[in-house]
């Protein structure tokens, strides 16, 4: 089994990862409901749109996680001194793509007067962290991962106290839950990565890329991740059945015995709960096995996304707005009432109520992944022809 297949099966993966995220913020900016209620929400949510909701919980984790696996398959080939420079570097450009470049995509308020700190504000913080952990010894990399994603839930306990209030560093570190903090005037740092949480899952990714080396045949490498896979899903399924610990949120018993599995399944994300990361990278570690020996047109496909994620996620988020701002002057909207809705929400040229149902959401995710197709394929072989130019590392 040679290097490129192993990557190749990460790729897919993150590839499937990248597309089904695509579909949560095309429903963020375009299904009537999306402003106004909690696609989760049990009282009012239906069977489709929860799943379209609850399928997405799978991207993050597995963009996090495989991206602590790549890391690990870049130190097979650098120095640690080398991969820790470029960690930190890296990390450090990761955040300043996500307060300036992606919050501009969000938003479009040319002043950034919001900035969420997301998916790749945690990747950033995280690849910082894990070049200056890379100089310790594999094990204590991966004990310090299984101690964060393992044990960080205990601090659901003093949250969970009478009159417990979260202040800025709780929230960074565990808490923050689209928590607003104004460091300026009219400036707005929104918390929706507490980025712990994810920093272990980082670590346990880059722990997991041992597998992927020569050191494990491609069979014993398979065993290992379907087994791991369900030894994450049938833990989910103990812990989540105990209702004592794994998740801030326990489950009830509902109305219906759907319902009652909506509940069951629906985990916290902000920080990712061990249920969380339990029932989204178990599945993802299943898949990786499956598609180990695939080569069809459908993996070919996703390979491409998989290999140009950040390329494909910074150009996914403008598209779906732009196309949002299209639409916006289309219907007769004008820019003063885009000025004027910003008090409400915070993405010019969206206006809460207004949107289409899921039919329409689906339709425009499907048009958008075939239109970003050929670009990230470009960008794919520009990059496979150009491996001298040392910029295209950090994109």
């Amino acid at each position: 089994m040679t290097t490129k297949s192993r990557i190749q099966s990460i790729d897919i993966v993150r590839g499937i990862a990248m597309v089904i995220m695509a579909l949560d913020h095309v429903r963020d900016y375009f299904h009537v409901y999306a402003n106004t209620d909690d696609p989760l929400n049990l009282a009012t949510t239906t069977p489709l749109l929860f799943f379209t909701r609850w399928i997405t919980h799978f991207c993050a984790p597995i963009f996090v996680f495989l991206s602590g696996t790549s890391i690990y398959l870049q130190s097979l080939r650098k120095t640690k001194k080398e991969l820790s420079v470029f960690l930190i570097k890296r990390g450090f450009w990761l955040i300043f793509v996500e307060v300036v470049i992606v919050a501009f995509a969000w938003t479009f308020l040319p002043a950034l007067n919001i900035i969420p700190l997301g998916v790749i504000w945690s990747i950033g913080i995280s690849m910082v962290l894990l070049g200056l952990l890379i100089h310790l010894p594999y094990k204590s990399i991966l004990l310090l991962g299984f101690v964060i994603v393992f044990g960080h839930n205990l601090l659901d306990i003093p949250e969970s106290a009478p009159g417990f209030k979260a202040g800025f560093w709780w929230d960074l570190l565990h808490h923050g839950y689209f928590a607003p903090y104004q460091y300026a005037d009219k400036h707005i740092l929104l918390m929706i990565y507490p980025f712990v949480a994810w920093t272990g899952v980082m670590l346990l990714g880059y722990c997991a890329g041992v597998f992927f080396t020569t050191a494990y045949t491609q069979e014993q490498r398979r065993k290992i991740l379907f087994r791991t896979g369900l030894v994450l899903i049938g833990l989910f399924a103990l812990l989540r059945f105990i209702n004592i610990y794994g998740d801030p949120h326990p489950w009830q018993p509902q109305q219906t015995g759907l319902l009652s599995f909506f509940s069951f399944i629906n985990v916290w994300k902000y920080p990712p709960s061990l249920l969380y990361l339990c029932i989204t990278i178990g599945p993802a570690l299943l898949l990786l096995s499956f598609v180990e020996k695939m080569n069809n047109r459908f993996t070919n496909i996703m390979t491409v996304f998989g290999r140009t994620a950040l390329f494909y996620y910074i150009l996914h988020l403008y598209f779906i707005h732009l196309f949002a701002t299209l639409l916006f002057f289309i219907k007769g909207h004008t820019m003063q009432e885009a000025i004027a809705s910003v008090e409400k929400l915070p993405f010019l040229f969206v206006l809460t109520g207004e949107g289409f149902g899921l039919a329409g959401v689906y339709m425009i995710w499907a048009g958008l992944v075939l239109a970003l197709y050929p670009l990230c394929k470009a960008y794919d072989s520009y990059k496979t022809s150009h491996k001298e130019k040392w910029w295209l590392s950090y994109l």
